[in-house]
């Protein structure tokens, strides 16, 4: 099961060194079958890497550009993120989309560029509360992914990770409703047509797997990851503290 602790921007590196220390020796104790993967901030990467260095832990990155080099000031290549050690990347968060106006047609052309540079990426869809409210949650999610996703060639050893994270029921857009997991369920049910639509069955089980990411907690988080289609999730606020993060884990293994 996967479990991606996104950072953000909440922690410095200072901060950051103490949290990597304290889960690479906490994760020791976890079962096999937990991949975690730590996406700091660009800063902390390095000195993440240098300590995740045969812990089992893998890193990834908030972020990427769509190009490996050039005149692209203030933005980092995929490629660069590769050699520092990172094995995943997020790509169409819901900050990135609602903050920066990141659109669907760059999230493709970002996507691409990291499969090409041997990154996994994380690709965050979801509704906001107006267009659950409006009852589009599945043109939001069908377009989300048609337009990320259309063209994308998966090679046999590419990976591809899809998170589901309604932006209604996460910390920093959220109102205040939590996602139940009949709602994830459907949504998954949704992601998974459209993936064999543009990709095909074989691929959806070989290539992809599905995550939730809507302010996943050690108290909800086994509702989750025990839906049929949930691979694991993508963690926020409950990853910033190393006791928190374990317990979350643990919770969504327990048989």
């Amino acid at each position: 099961m996967l479990f991606i602790a996104n950072w953000k921007m909440k922690i410095d590196v200072a901060t950051t060194i103490a949290l990597t220390d304290a889960l690479s020796q906490k994760v020791r104790t976890l079962p096999e079958d937990a991949e975690i993967v730590l996406c700091p901030s660009y800063l902390g990467l390095m000195v993440v890497s240098a300590r995740l260095k045969g812990s089992g832990v893998k890193l990834g990155a908030q972020d990427c550009f769509w190009e490996g080099q050039g005149a692209f000031t203030g933005e980092v290549s995929p490629d660069d993120l590769r050699m520092q050690g990172c094995k995943f990347v997020i790509l169409g968060h819901s900050e990135r989309r609602q903050y920066l106006a990141e659109t669907n047609e760059q999230i493709h052309r970002k996507l691409q560029a990291a499969l090409r540079a041997g990154l996994t990426p994380v690709l965050c869809i979801g509704e906001d509360y107006q267009q659950r409210a409006n009852n589009q949650k599945d043109y939001v999610l069908i377009k989300q992914l048609q337009e990320a996703l259309q063209g994308i060639a998966l090679g046999q050893e590419d990976r591809l990770v899809v998170a589901y994270e309604p932006v209604w029921a996460i910390s920093t857009g959220g109102v205040g409703i939590e996602a139940t997991p009949d709602e994830v369920q459907y949504a998954s049910e949704v992601i998974r047509h459209i993936i064999i639509d543009l990709f095909g069955a074989a691929s959806l089980k070989q290539n992809v797997q599905i995550v939730y990411g809507g302010s996943v907690n050690p108290n909800n988080v086994k509702a989750f990851t025990a839906l049929p289609a949930m691979s694991g999730v993508l963690v926020g606020g409950a990853s910033l503290k190393a006791e928190e993060f374990i317990k979350l884990i643990r919770a969504a293994l327990d048989k």
